[in-house]
């Protein structure tokens, strides 16, 4: 009798544990990396941005203006300094264009020219088209916890799918376990050598959601070199057309 008594209140406990939630189980990686995505995307955004690019020997400003619609679209405007004011970038599914106001020409980037830099930057070309999907293009395995910026994340590792369009050997990102925050992103090739860390920093409410405001790109073979981008201004789900999204506006768009 004693014995069934104490059964029956350890599995009282065992449910109002349960209820309270202090026996919930974690998401798994997948999970994380679904909620992390859809944080940073709607299905359409316009954004104001101020990108420095920090060498050696100089540095350099530029202010940019950016729109995108889901995966597939997305269109960047330069808006100073003078020099480089009305270069514009296209993205159209797998397509990628450039259109420099002072050759008046737009012309359309082959695989070749995809590991380029983009403006100068610590970004290339293919970083903007971003074909691969961190959701369906790796596996995703947790592999601890860490405090970045203050805040406790799990630390995810992405591995590429057999055939997946993806040039990494692989992607360890830190989420935050509270709001599914990217703040850290370490890119390494096919020899395992890390080639890139992006950090996410100064969190903040842009276009009602919590997000890092700043992010800093730093390659790792390159003492001195950084890209910083901070955003100024985001808008999610905007009303924009495919159509706004052509060769043609993106040598207007203003």
């Amino acid at each position: 009798m004693k014995k069934s008594i104490i059964y029956s209140f350890i599995a009282l406990f065992a449910l109002s544990v349960g209820i309270m939630g202090f026996d919930v189980a974690e998401p798994s990686a997948l999970e994380i990396i679904k909620k992390s995505d859809a944080r940073l995307k709607g299905k359409s955004s316009k954004s104001v941005m101020t990108m420095k690019i920090i060498r050696p020997k100089y540095t350099r400003t530029m202010k940019i203006k950016s729109w995108a619609k889901g995966d597939d679209y997305s269109l960047m405007l330069v808006t100073s300094p003078a020099r480089d004011k009305g270069s514009s970038t296209l993205k159209r599914k797998k397509e990628m264009w450039s259109w420099q106001p002072r050759t008046q020409r737009a012309v359309k980037l082959p695989p070749s020219m995809m590991s380029n830099s983009w403006m100068g930057s610590d970004l290339s070309n293919d970083d903007l088209v971003r074909q691969s999907s961190t959701v369906r293009d790796y596996t995703h395995k947790k592999i601890g916890k860490q405090k970045i910026e203050g805040r406790l994340c799990y630390k995810i590792q992405l591995t590429p799918k057999p055939n997946a369009p993806v040039v990494w050997g692989k992607v360890i990102i830190w989420i935050s376990t509270k709001d599914y925050l990217q703040l850290k992103t370490e890119f390494y090739d096919d020899e395992n050598y890390l080639v890139n860390t992006i950090l996410g920093k100064k969190v903040k409410k842009l276009g009602g959601k919590l997000l890092p405001s700043v992010m800093e790109i730093i390659p790792a073979e390159e003492e001195g070199h950084k890209t910083i981008l901070q955003y100024n201004s985001m808008q999610f789900n905007t009303n924009i057309k495919d159509s706004f999204f052509s060769v043609q506006n993106m040598k207007r768009v203003r």
